[in-house]
């Protein structure tokens, strides 16, 4: 039973390690692909945004454990304009102070979670993102005050000797 167990998860790690992104996939060609193609790939989208010019914004966030939100833009005949990863290093630079909550997660994707700090006043929404060079977990943080974006931090997570592999 232990080398069933053992052969299930070889298998099962093998399988994800070869998963495309649609950021990376090259059975969606920009121009060619279409809205059905998107979704039989990856499924259904987290949340669908409307664009102004008729297009829209499919959104694929793994968070709360995940570190990409893929923001995949159609236009408005349905097909595939370009793919962004909101939680890069890139996405993220384009939040700025003054920034509503529904830019933020127009860019972002669907937030890991959200704390209110009342002494402060501020509404702090965060990401998990890719790790910097220390390794360890990080996680991008927006800070809101009066419904507006205040400034970004981002903030270290650092393992846990009580709850090993829980610390992403």
């Amino acid at each position: 039973m232990r080398l069933a167990a053992l052969a299930c998860f070889a298998l099962s790690a093998a399988l994800l390690a070869g998963c495309a992104t649609p950021d990376r996939d090259a059975r969606l060609q920009p121009g060619s692909s279409r809205e059905a193609d998107v979704i039989a790939i990856y499924g259904p989208p987290v949340k669908v945004w409307p664009e102004v010019d008729g297009g829209r914004t499919l959104e694929y966030s793994s968070q709360p454990m995940g570190r990409h939100a893929y923001m995949v833009r159609l236009a408005a005949d349905g097909r595939l304009v370009g793919v962004l990863d909101g939680l890069s290093p890139a996405g993220r630079a384009r939040i700025e102070p003054g920034m509503t909550p529904e830019q933020v997660s127009r860019l972002l994707g669907r937030e890991r979670t959200r704390v209110f700090f009342r002494n402060s006043g501020e509404d702090v929404w965060d990401w998990t993102v890719e790790p910097d060079q220390t390794g360890y977990g990080l996680r991008f943080n927006v800070h809101f005050k009066e419904g507006v974006v205040l400034r970004t931090t981002h903030s270290m997570v650092f393992p846990s000797r009580l709850f090993p592999g829980l610390d992403d």
